[in-house]
């Protein structure tokens, strides 16, 4: 195993502490938010698989990222943080990793362990992964099944659980699969599992979901295309295994769903007015800002770069009166991470905001459905629930506020809290801010460089 001493980050979140916010001045300024969780992963994992060394500029350096890292350091692979500028991966090849010599704890990080699989899956070696008990109680049966289907036999105490046990093949199978529930998660694993493959692997999507994995497979020189057939909608992803990848430079663009926070607070708070730059907006990542320009939000994006990796904005926003919508199901793959925040949103906006279709939502760190609606009735805000989704009755309002929220392990549910504490008249508190440095470490000290009142006690 290489490691490197560089290779953990610091969060500036008190670990273990309450978090608290209340009403006070607009939110305003320029800023940048930390890099994509989702394309960092990806970052990670690719450069590990290609053959020479990959530099990454911009790498989100949350809990989650770092498993990953820690991760693949454990499977082999050379890791280095070379000051605050950029990270190295010396990449060990396709089929390149070594048999770990301990089990591979991914703490809270469910893209971790669904790629991860897919990863150690075009190996033959054995891994074992586990997580914290909020991992640990989501469902990986949708990722296991197809990897059974290529060749890799899983282990697991606890059915679809983690704790699980992963042995890949000599030689993984080339297969068609049809996704059942769009999922960039599933894809990605299937993808690089399928990058060992003497053959074609080919993905169907009745809904194309996010495809940064995709994008950075072309970037590293892979053979992979996708096409959408306009009849059906049918979304195909095909990709020749066997082919080694190239090492590259990456520069991870800002995350749009650490974003969405800092959206939702200069939306909610009166004269407001701020600028994020630099965010990534793949046009399937960015369903909310569809959403909330319907509703009335005054956003704009400017200086955008239309670049073939990801592209990339500036995005302003301002202090907007909004109205409740009806938010289409099939736009869920877009914003799939970002109901929680636009519940808060919506609780601002006049009339009635309805969110259905996303049961996906009750698998999340959290039943992020239960969490959100909980959240929003504690300011006695009227939140109809669904099994599949919510309907948030909105009012304009300063909000009572002057609850403490449990977070549940879960960072989005911690942060949409103090989104909405920012509109309430007694504050509002989490009873653990740990979570937060997952995807958004910083959180705080961002949130106060543009104006909002965030304290934190231990």
């Amino acid at each position: 195993m290489k490691t490197s001493e560089n290779i953990c980050g610091e969060s500036k979140i008190f670990k273990n502490s309450t978090l608290s916010s209340k009403f006070g001045g607009p939110i305003s300024g320029e800023i940048e938010v930390p890099g994509d969780k989702s394309i960092s992963h990806r970052a990670l994992i690719l450069g590990s698989l290609a053959v020479g060394n990959t530099k990454i500029y911009g790498l989100l350096e949350g809990d989650d990222v770092i498993a990953t890292a820690k991760a693949l350091s454990e499977l082999g692979v050379e890791i280095k943080k070379h000051k605050n500028e950029y990270w190295t991966i010396s990449g060990v090849g396709i089929g390149g990793f070594e048999e770990p010599r301990q089990i591979l704890d991914l703490g809270n990080a469910g893209t971790a362990a669904r790629l991860l699989m897919g990863a150690i899956s075009g190996n033959p070696i054995t891994a074992f992964l586990t997580g914290d008990d909020s991992l640990c109680s989501r469902p990986m049966g949708r990722v296991t099944e197809p990897l059974k289907l290529m060749g890799a036999q899983i282990f697991s105490g606890s059915k679809d659980k983690l704790p699980i046990g992963i042995r890949g093949p000599d030689m993984p199978i080339p297969i068609e699969y049809d996704l059942k529930i769009p999922s960039a998660q599933v894809k990605s694993a299937l993808l690089l599992c399928g990058l060992s493959a003497p053959g074609e692997v080919i993905i169907n999507e009745s809904i194309q979901s996010r495809d940064h994995t995709e994008r950075m497979l072309k970037k590293f020189g892979s053979n992979i295309v996708t096409e959408t057939n306009h009849k059906t909608g049918i979304s195909t992803c095909r990709l020749i295994g066997q082919n080694e990848l190239c090492p590259t430079n990456i520069c991870v663009p800002g995350d749009f769903s650490s974003a969405s926070f800092l959206i939702a607070a200069a939306l909610m708070v009166p004269d407001s007015n701020l600028t994020i730059k630099n965010v990534g907006i793949n046009k399937l990542r960015i369903g909310l800002l569809d959403t909330l320009v319907e509703m009335g939000a005054k956003i704009s994006l400017s200086r955008t770069k239309n670049d073939e990796f990801e592209p990339t904005a500036d995005i302003s926003v301002s202090y907007s009166e909004l109205s409740g919508i009806n938010v289409p199901p099939e736009r869920s793959p877009m914003m799939i991470d970002e109901y929680p925040i636009l519940a808060v949103i919506a609780s601002a906006a006049k009339g009635i905001t309805q969110m259905r279709g996303i049961r996906e939502l009750r698998l999340k760190e959290s039943d992020r459905i239960s969490a959100t609606v909980n959240l929003l009735r504690a300011s006695d805000i009227v939140v109809d629930e669904y099994e599949d989704g919510l309907a948030v009755h909105g009012n304009n309002k300063l909000l009572k506020g002057g609850s403490l929220i449990p977070t549940l392990l879960d960072h989005r549910i911690g942060m949409a809290a103090i989104i909405l504490g920012l509109s309430s008249k007694s504050g509002i508190s989490i009873d653990d801010s740990a979570p937060i440095s997952t995807s958004f470490p910083g959180f705080v000290d961002i949130m106060k460089k543009i104006g909002a009142d965030i304290f934190s006690r231990q």
